[in-house]
């Protein structure tokens, strides 16, 4: 099978990963990439659905075997890996179609954090896990990546899964989400059936402006068009005379 392809559903284009547990490598991130190009210029797609082939695993992350043995061969593919995977996920985040990820399966490491960079998430309630494991690979999420996070999970919940490296279902992920607050707080809003009372509002004729506005609160000595005088501080006066001496002059202040 192709390990990536897609299908139009009128306006939706329907992507299908089937690259068996869907795992990051350069060549699977440069076919996604090709893809998310092909359906942006040469379709008239405006949403855009993911999905996987896989019976049990939506994606897996890393391919940490390929990069292993890439990184014996190549000291520097980790960091090109790492870097392509960042420029992927901006791809995704800044993606003209509207993105959804439909996660029906396990979501693992960067599997998880690709979830994250789609607009909205659809999870099975019946399968699958989502989890971030750096904490049992040693593995530490760079700052661009948790800020992926952050932008799709509430942030007590980003802390929790990266330091405990726990397996959420989508019904534990959903009541975890934080409370719609319109929702919340329009019902509680709707008994308020009178305006709090208003205190009446100054006398003051216009042209006169702030100044009036002063006078009428009770400010006598302001008047349209006059400032009362600044006091200046006294100028402080303070003499010293050198008096003689066998050494070094001494100062002395007034008696």
């Amino acid at each position: 099978m192709i390990p990536i392809e897609y299908r139009m559903e009128e306006q939706v284009a329907v992507v299908t990963m089937g690259q068996g547990e869907n795992r990051f490598t350069t060549a699977f991130l440069e076919i996604f990439e090709a893809l998310l190009e092909e359906i942006e210029t040469r379709t008239s797609a405006t949403a855009l659905l993911v999905t996987s082939a896989h019976e049990k695993i939506w994606a897996n992350g890393l391919d940490l075997e390929w990069l292993r043995a890439e990184t014996a061969r190549d000291p520097g593919a980790a960091a090109d890996l790492s870097a392509r995977l960042g420029r992927f996920l901006f791809r995704l985040l800044t993606y003209p179609l509207t993105t959804i990820a439909a996660i029906n399966g396990h979501a693992f490491a960067g599997g998880a954090i690709m979830a994250c960079a789609f607009d909205f998430r659809f999870m099975r309630s019946d399968r699958g896990y989502f989890c971030f494991p750096g904490v049992d690979l040693g593995i530490a999420l760079l700052p661009s990546m948790e800020a992926v996070l952050k932008k799709a999970l509430p942030v007590p919940l980003v802390w929790e899964a990266q330091i405990t490296g726990r397996r959420y279902t989508a019904g534990e992920l959903d009541r975890r989400r934080p409370d719609p607050l319109p929702a919340v707080a329009v019902p509680r809003l709707r008994p308020l059936r009178r305006r709090r009372p208003r205190l009446p509002r100054p006398a003051a004729r216009a042209e006169e402006g702030a100044a009036g506005v002063a006078r009428d609160l009770g400010e006598p000595h302001v008047r349209a068009g006059h400032q009362p005088p600044r006091r200046r501080r006294p100028p402080r006066q303070q003499q010293h005379d050198v008096q003689p001496h066998a050494g070094p002059p001494v100062l002395r202040g007034p008696p």
